[in-house]
């Protein structure tokens, strides 16, 4: 079995929450119409095609045509997206700070809107700036779990599938991951992850 030497991490609900909740729960005071306005308007269905690569400007559109009472709220989204995500999850910013200081490659694959990808990478550049390469779905206009967005990233990153170690929250994009010869983490915390990255040698 070859040795994996370098990391890929997903990014939402591994490195940072994501939650839609966070900026709307400053716009929307009442509970359940918040509830509603989740379930039914801003979905997370309706969001996977800023993740797919469709542009904002076009799938807002199409929503406030749908739910014109609620037009300002939907046109908070992209300008305010940053506000969507939260903190970084606990121990995450630690472990990627501790493999990068042992010389371990660092990449990410994300499903991401290549339009509010940039302005997040800003805001966290002290933690992206030990990451070799990051592919953004929105920007390749593929997505995890889909075969051909791995395959994209190993060429990128200059990697066979058994060089790397892959870490996702969602165990359809883990399996897809383990079916293009990574070694795939299902992440569902950074104790369990670090003691899995030491037993593989990485730390």
């Amino acid at each position: 079995m070859v040795q994996p030497h370098a990391v890929i991490f997903d990014v939402g609900k591994v490195l940072f929450d994501w939650e839609p909740r966070f900026l709307y729960e400053r716009l929307i005071e009442d509970d359940r119409a918040l509830e509603a306005f989740l379930a039914n308007v801003v979905t997370r269905e309706w969001h996977f095609q800023h993740d797919a690569g469709r542009p904002f400007a076009e799938t807002s559109a199409e929503l406030r045509a749908r739910f014109p009472e609620h037009a300002a709220l939907i046109a908070a989204w992209a300008p305010r997206f940053n506000e969507t995500l939260g903190p970084a999850i606990p121990g995450m910013t630690a472990l990627v700070e501790a493999l990068d200081a042992a010389g371990v490659p660092l990449f990410a694959i994300t499903n991401f809107s290549g339009e509010f990808w940039p302005p997040f990478r800003a805001r966290e550049a002290a933690l992206f700036d030990r990451f070799r390469d990051i592919v953004v779905s929105g920007d390749e206009k593929l997505v995890k779990p889909d075969p051909a967005i791995y395959a994209l990233a190993l060429r990128r990153f200059g990697l066979e599938g058994p060089d790397a170690v892959f870490i996702d929250d969602s165990l359809p994009n883990v399996v897809a991951a383990a079916d293009a010869g990574i070694h795939a983490l299902h992440f569902t915390g950074a104790a369990k992850l670090r003691a899995d990255l030491e037993g593989l040698g990485l730390l």
